[in-house]
């Protein structure tokens, strides 16, 4: 087990790479993430938030030993930054707006070799709109932003999670607030995006309704031509204003059509929760990464050798964090074995984060 550092520099903020996306192409994986500037004051999260975020992408071209980082290439709504409503109170850009999402009239080839795909979103709450971007050079150039319909819903907070079935034929599972002002209610579905991306189409929802609380930040991956299973992040608050977090598992038997609960991999993810990755090893186990936001701080993993039904015992990936701003991995898993899995990280209660990643071979 080997963790390196991919993004880190005095007085900068960088984190949530769930948010945004990874991809690879066997040594080359490219991996979002978004920068601002570190702040004391910052609350939960030790940014400042009267100043901007950029997205930004990282790439490797040994597999995950070494990595480069650049801004991303991508136009944003209102040139603001991606997630603005969450991220900063100051996202305007010089020009103020332009870069509306689009509708997709050229058909995109889900199946193409240099493919990626990544989403993005305006907010965390009712209202939010979200869109997409694509790729068919591995991520050095991105066409859109492409809108994602509302498909009935009063708003969409996507992040970067989908699934190809086909060149003309894609499954996006996405997070739907389900009323305005809050992330409380919201919930998973999953959408098909079929003709090449100019249609999509509501599909199901991933669980039941969250209550007081939220379920949202789903992590899939497909077992078959018809069986899919996707993880949740989880969180419901009592009547003493308590909030437990932990994550679901659900499979899919109809690609998509209807889930049913498997189990509940991780009782607990700490302060705040965090979202899983989700990753079938080449022996056929899964491997479930993510953080654990109590003391101690740090990056854990689970393996199941029976499709998710049963999980084992916690695996610690990285144990020196020093709060519980941490996490948000993602994960790829490389030919020889070996997971990349990624996420932001910080060395001491109140110090800026940064982007890392641990190499490690199940």
């Amino acid at each position: 087990m080997k963790t390196v550092i991919i993004y880190k520099e005095a007085g900068r903020y960088a984190g949530w790479p769930a948010n945004y996306g990874i991809w690879s192409w066997g040594d080359e994986i490219v991996v979002g993430y978004t920068l601002g500037y570190h702040s004391t004051e910052g609350g939960f999260h030790a940014r400042d938030k009267t100043r901007p975020f950029v997205a930004m992408q990282a790439r490797s071209l040994d597999g995950g030993e070494s990595w480069q980082s650049v801004e991303m290439p991508v136009r944003t709504p209102g040139n603001k930054g991606l997630s603005a409503g969450e991220h900063s109170d100051s996202q305007a850009g010089e020009n103020g707006g332009g870069n509306e999402p689009v509708p997709v009239e050229q058909a995109i080839d889900f199946t193409h070799p240099d493919f990626a795909l990544m989403c993005a979103r305006q907010d965390l709450t009712g209202g939010s709109r979200s869109w997409f971007y694509t790729s068919a050079d591995r991520c050095h150039s991105w066409d859109g932003p492409f809108a994602i319909p509302m498909m009935g819903q009063i708003g969409l907070a996507a992040r970067t999670d989908y699934l190809v079935s086909g060149p003309d034929e894609c499954l996006f599972f996405l997070t739907a607030p389900t009323a305005e002002g809050t992330e409380t209610g919201s919930r998973v579905l999953c959408a098909r995006a079929s003709d090449g991306g100019r249609t999509f189409e509501f599909v199901s929802w991933v669980g039941p309704e969250s209550g007081n609380g939220f379920s949202i930040m789903p992590a899939s991956v497909r077992l078959s031509d018809t069986d899919i299973l996707v993880a949740t992040r989880e969180r419901r608050t009592g009547e003493d204003n308590v909030s437990a977090n932990w994550i679901d598992l659900y499979r899919s038997s109809d690609n998509g059509a209807t889930w049913t609960y498997v189990c509940r991999p991780v009782a607990d993810t700490g302060h705040g929760g965090n979202p899983p990755t989700l990753t079938r090893l080449h022996d056929g186990r899964l491997c479930m990464t993510y953080a654990y936001r109590n003391a101690p701080y740090g990056m854990r993993a689970k393996l199941s050798a029976d499709e998710g039904q049963t999980w084992g015992e916690d695996i610690v990936l990285n144990a020196a964090a020093g709060s519980h701003d941490i996490g948000y991995p993602r994960t790829v898993l490389h030919e020889d074995g070996t997971l990349v899995i990624i996420y932001y990280y910080n060395d001491e209660l109140g110090g800026a984060c940064y982007i890392a990643a641990t190499l490690w071979k199940p």
